[in-house]
């Protein structure tokens, strides 16, 4: 069974997701703000978090960024807000997905099951974008024939977007996770790799494309 987690201050949002929900299988644990949300993941097996954006105590950016910071789950943020700086906040902080209120709730349950199809490819040595196959264990790229030699930095940055298509990453993130905290470079070393690995696979876009978000970052974007 997975385990959700629901943090919203609307008792009435809370139990529309809770009906739909549980009535998928999942096991829904509640809070009413972003603190109570902390401790409820300090004790349960959360696999997905669905959080509003205001909320009293800590509101829904900062529990993302403190969510992002521990754990590696999805996250959907879930907000009557419609703007686009709210949004590329939310981004920032980590967000996978971002629902605005009024929302139907099987759009939810569509983008909660998406999400975990996404995050599923993690868990896997081989990550497949079609005909390219990436090969953490023996850190190798290929199509089947042609083996393609990346440098180290290349490869860790192409495998990090294949494991979770349609998620956006910021620099900042991807600076983090594959130089590491202790870089001291510009940020712009991102933009430089990024276009190294298009024109490495400009042939396969019909297979995946790694897209720019003006301002934000980079996400890879599989084709169906």
């Amino acid at each position: 069974m997975n385990h959700l987690l629901l943090a919203d201050d609307d008792p009435h949002i809370r139990a529309l997701v809770r009906y739909v929900m549980t009535r998928e299988g999942f096991s829904v644990h509640e809070a009413r703000d972003g603190a109570e949300a902390v401790k409820v993941m300090q004790s349960e097996p959360i696999d997905i978090a669905i959080i509003d954006v205001m909320m009293p105590h800590m509101d829904g950016f900062e529990l993302c960024g403190h969510i992002r910071h521990h754990y590696d789950i999805p996250i959907i943020m879930l907000t009557a807000k419609d703007q686009l700086s709210d949004k590329e906040q939310g981004y920032l902080r980590g967000t996978d997905d971002y629902v605005t209120k009024p929302f139907e709730p099987e759009e939810l349950l569509f983008r909660v099951k998406a999400l975990f199809r996404r995050y599923s490819r993690a868990s896997n040595d081989t990550i497949r974008l079609h005909r390219i196959a990436i090969d953490r264990r023996n850190v190798e790229v290929t199509d089947g024939q042609t083996v393609f030699l990346l440098p180290m930095k290349e490869f860790e940055l192409l495998a990090q977007l294949a494991q979770y298509p349609g998620r956006l990453f910021s620099r900042d993130e991807l600076i983090l996770l594959v130089w590491g905290a202790d870089y001291e470079g510009d940020d712009r070393t991102v933009d430089v790799h990024i276009k190294r690995l298009r024109q490495r696979f400009a042939d396969y876009a019909d297979d995946f494309t790694i897209q720019t978000v003006r301002g934000i970052g980079y996400k890879m974007v599989v084709s169906e």
